[in-house]
């Protein structure tokens, strides 16, 4: 089965280079071109792409609020989006993550890694690692927003085990490290990973360390 890709960008230059990128290979369709983020959402929305790749800073509505929309929890299917950006420590990578992104990879990234990021993300996956989302949150946590007590309450929902894998998901721990840490097998953990992910509504591992840092669980620059 074919992946389909919508790409984001105002920069023609920029947009042909993905297209050639992308269509070079027989497992990967365009499904359309964007120049801003509005013309994004709205051939999204019609063409329900398995990946739009979003650049961060474009006219009229930025990829930051078009990946908010198209990443917003509903009946149709779900659009994943690759963020794209100058620099790897851009302030807006944290609020394209927030908002729903999957990943992000820098303009220079080598077509390889494209096409690599592409397919990981198609698959359902994270293209960033946990431990990398912390240090993009360490530097910008000030900006998140307080805690309130209504921002707690969906932790109700978690076992003693969960709230325990969540907490070393959210350090960066790999599945093997957590195992090792709470006596569990692999499989075991794997399996918890994938209960947080079902109750609290979140596409990936990524994600977890974002709802960990919004809800206070985690303080910035701690291990």
């Amino acid at each position: 089965m074919s992946i389909s890709v919508l790409i984001a960008d105002d920069q023609p230059l920029m947009r042909a280079a993905l297209r050639l990128s992308l269509t070079a290979e027989p497992d990967i369709e365009l499904a359309g071109e964007a120049a801003d983020g509005r013309q994004a959402v709205e051939l999204a929305e019609r063409t329900r792409p398995d990946v739009v790749i979003m650049d961060i800073r474009m006219p009229h509505v930025d990829g930051v609020a078009a990946t908010r929309q198209l990443t917003t929890p509903g009946d149709v299917k779900p659009v994943r989006v690759l963020v794209i950006t100058t620099f790897d420590l851009d302030e807006y990578v944290v609020e394209a993550l927030r908002a729903g992104a999957s990943g992000f990879l820098v303009k220079d990234a080598t077509p390889e890694e494209l096409v690599y990021a592409v397919r990981m993300i198609a698959a359902g996956n994270a293209l960033l690692a946990p431990s990398i989302t912390r240090r993009l949150l360490d530097r910008y946590a000030r900006r998140l927003p307080p805690v309130t007590p209504q921002g707690l309450e969906v932790l109700d929902k978690l076992t003693d085990r969960e709230f325990a894998v969540l907490n070393l998901v959210a350090r960066g721990h790999s599945n093997v490290e957590i195992g090792q840490a709470l006596h569990l097998a692999e499989s075991t953990v794997k399996t918890h990973v994938g209960h947080l992910l079902a109750k609290l509504g979140l596409p990936d591992r990524v994600h977890l360390v974002i709802f960990a840092y919004e809800r206070g669980l985690i303080e910035p620059g701690t291990i």
